[in-house]
């Protein structure tokens, strides 16, 4: 190699080579320092970009999980509304019963009615129930209905009985007579807008069901039929709830239904009541426990766009559960009129009446409270699913951006090496031309 001194390309050389060892040891202390083996999109563009977008679903995933802990706290609250509010029906139950026995005097029933008036006073407050300022079971978040009307059913009776069978003929399911006589006296009660309406009459020979709702109530000029309209059906057929499904019996087969006249709360019927006492005044039981034997199958609601509450629990649109809330407060539930009168329990007659609102306003509420529990454990299930699928992205995301730390510090310490290398190197490489000198003198 000839000798120069312009160009010394040993160190030239050197020093590219000391340029790259020091880049390669710059990324490697990047790499070490940060714990990732991609920083930017220049270390691995494609890796970068799945990285990145596994980094936005995890984020998504953790606020999804976020949001379904915050949906199951709001549920928690409505639940305890409801929770309070069946805790006070089961109180109004048992104070009905009292009323309803002839040992208490008017005075009695008088003070029950008071705590009666404020127990469903508390109930009104129970559902005024906010979270985050949202009302929940004050009606504000039904979900989307058309109005429905009262449909209660009775499947004890025989499967041929008719609107225009007589008392006297009736039958129970399995084709037993009741055993009733037409000098026995049948009583029919039943309550709307906290009112009770009632109507008797002597059984007779050719006294039917309709034959009674057509008599006028004794506390009014109202008949009956102008509330209530009875139907038997041979198909299972109840009704139509308010999503446009049609409501069949619990096997399918032939039941009596009383549907109320007008559909809403405005015109529901919140308990029917009808007993059959003989001509000595005795009651007669076994005809009553299958006669009286209606229950609410079609819940009277006012029509109603879609307010449900959406609970979004994924990472992409409509990702959600819509939860429904129906209307828990005392007029919904049967126990207050619009004019704020409550269910009456001032007489022995009201209070038996008031007996099968509290059973219906019950079944209500522990319907309510069924799809709040159901909707809880529903999102405990989905938090644990998103806990899980955030965990498994994160490993992936893991796996392609994350640096191995031993493999990184076996690189970083070549790296630093081979760069002091080459700093030795190059201050060799520039003393070399001072040789050069030695031929000047």
């Amino acid at each position: 190699m000839a000798m120069v001194v312009k160009n010394n390309m040993s160190a030239v050389s050197t020093l590219n080579t000391l340029n790259k060892n020091s880049s390669a040891l710059a990324k490697s202390l990047q790499k070490v320092s940060s714990g990732m083996k991609i920083n930017s999109a220049a270390d691995d563009a494609s890796g970068y970009a799945i990285s990145e977008r596994m980094r936005v679903q995890i984020r998504g995933l953790d606020q999804a999980n976020q949001n379904t802990q915050n949906g199951s706290s709001m549920m928690k609250v409505a639940e305890g509304a409801v929770s309070s509010t069946v805790d006070i029906l089961k109180t109004l139950k048992e104070k009905v019963i009292n009323a309803a026995n002839d040992t208490n005097t008017d005075a009695d029933r008088q003070t029950i009615q008071k705590e009666l008036d404020q127990s469903i006073d508390q109930i009104d407050d129970n559902a005024n129930v906010t979270y985050n300022g949202k009302y929940l079971v004050d009606g504000s978040h039904n979900s989307k209905t058309d109005a429905t009307k009262t449909a209660l059913t009775n499947e004890s009776l025989d499967v041929k009985t008719t609107d225009t069978s007589n008392l006297t003929d009736l039958k129970n399911r399995n084709g037993e007579s009741l055993n009733i006589l037409s000098t026995d006296t049948v009583t029919v009660s039943y309550v709307s807008q906290g009112k009770t309406y009632t109507t008797s009459m002597t059984v007779g020979k050719n006294t039917t069901l309709k034959t009674i709702l057509d008599k006028p109530a004794k506390n009014g000029s109202q008949k009956l039929e102008g509330a209530l309209t009875l139907n038997t059906t041979k198909t299972s057929k109840i009704g139509v709830d308010g999503n446009g499904n049609t409501v069949y019996t619990a096997d399918m087969g032939c039941a009596m239904t009383l549907t109320a006249k007008t559909a809403g709360i405005a015109g529901q019927i919140s308990g029917f009541t009808i007993s059959i006492t003989s001509n000595t005044g005795a009651t007669r039981k076994s005809a009553n426990a299958v006669l009286d034997n209606f229950s609410e199958s079609i819940r009277a609601q006012n029509k109603s766009d879609d307010n449900s509450i959406s609970l979004q629990v994924g990472t992409k649109a409509n990702q959600n559960i819509k939860v429904g809330l129906t209307d828990m407060r005392s007029e919904a539930l049967g126990l207050k009129g619009s004019d704020g009168k409550t269910l009456n329990v001032s007489t022995q007659a009201k209070a038996n009446a008031a007996i099968n609102v509290l059973d219906n306003a019950v079944q209500k509420a522990l319907d309510q409270q069924t799809t709040i529990g159901s909707v809880e454990s529903r999102l405990s299930y989905t938090s644990s699913n998103l806990t899980t699928a955030s965990e498994n992205v994160q490993s992936s995301e893991s796996t392609i951006r994350d640096a191995d730390m031993a493999k990184e510090m076996t690189e970083y310490t070549k790296n630093n090496v081979l760069l002091q290398a080459a700093q030795s190197m190059l201050a060799q490489a520039n003393q070399s031309s001072s040789s050069v000198l030695s031929l000047l003198q």
